[in-house]
């Protein structure tokens, strides 16, 4: 493996090189990839980096990372039209930032709930490794890539593949979604990328435990710190603003 540079993290590198090797191999789509191990022993990396670029590569749409079947192409490397997302991955939608954070805070909640009831030991492996590149991203003061492949992991930890689905087309809508985009926009520094990671963390913590109710708080009130972030950015005399029209879920007062 060459040298990492400063462009590229390690699992970035990685990254590339097994697009290249799925080219290079004339792999097709619904091909095998060699298991995590034999990945890392070919590239002389360790499995920690290797999973964290098969979590990229699985974010990316090109590989599906199935449990207890092995790591399957589900899109060639530059083959825009092998998509294995859905239509909605390239679609804009009009609501607002705060109307999708309030349907991220039902959804996830729920979703980190049940997640702390089915989670493997390799479920909480691939959150490791997700909380791992994110540190990588805010030391490198890159892309947010480790944060979606976290709340990515906590989605597939529930072996459900509708609520998988349901995240995914939640996490491009937001992605793709004009005023979130130019909201997020003024966040300047990076302090809020380090509260975020400290939040994460929480949510990991309780998910290890298998403490249901403690994984749903932590992760509504992670979400809650995000709307309050925003908020705080937010021009509230703007026509556009709906920040008083999707209010919190009141989860917390359910505390006991």
């Amino acid at each position: 493996m060459k040298q990492t540079t400063l462009q590229q993290r390690p699992y970035q590198e990685v990254g590339t090189l097994l697009r290249a090797m799925i080219v290079d191999n004339a792999y097709r789509t619904g091909d095998r990839l060699p298991p995590e191990r034999e990945i890392a022993e070919r590239l002389n990396v360790s499995r920690t980096v290797v999973r964290e670029a098969l979590i990229m590569l699985e974010l990316e749409g090109i590989i599906d990372v199935r449990r207890g079947a092995g790591i399957y192409i589900t899109r060639l490397p530059g083959d825009a039209t092998g998509s294995a997302l859905p239509a909605a991955h390239h679609q804009c939608n009009n609501a607002g930032p705060f109307e999708l954070l309030q349907a991220r805070q039902l959804l996830e909640s729920n979703i980190a709930e049940f997640a702390a009831l089915q989670a493997t030991r390799g479920d909480i492996m691939k959150m490791r490794a997700a909380l791992h590149m994110q540190q990588q991203d805010l030391a490198a003061d890159s892309h947010e890539q480790g944060d979606e492949a976290f709340h990515l992991a906590i989605a597939e930890a529930t072996h459900n593949t509708m609520l998988v689905e349901l995240f995914k087309q939640s996490w491009q809508w937001r992605e793709n979604n004009p005023m979130w985009i130019q909201l997020h926009s003024h966040l300047k520094d990076t302090q809020y990328r380090q509260e975020w990671l400290v939040d994460h963390q929480h949510i990991l913590a309780a998910l290890i435990k298998k403490n249901a109710q403690a994984a749903k708080l932590a992760m509504w009130q992670h979400l809650e710190n995000v709307k309050t972030r925003l908020l705080a950015l937010s021009d509230v005399d703007d026509i556009n603003f709906d920040g008083y029209l999707f209010d919190s879920w009141p989860l917390a007062a359910r505390r006991p």
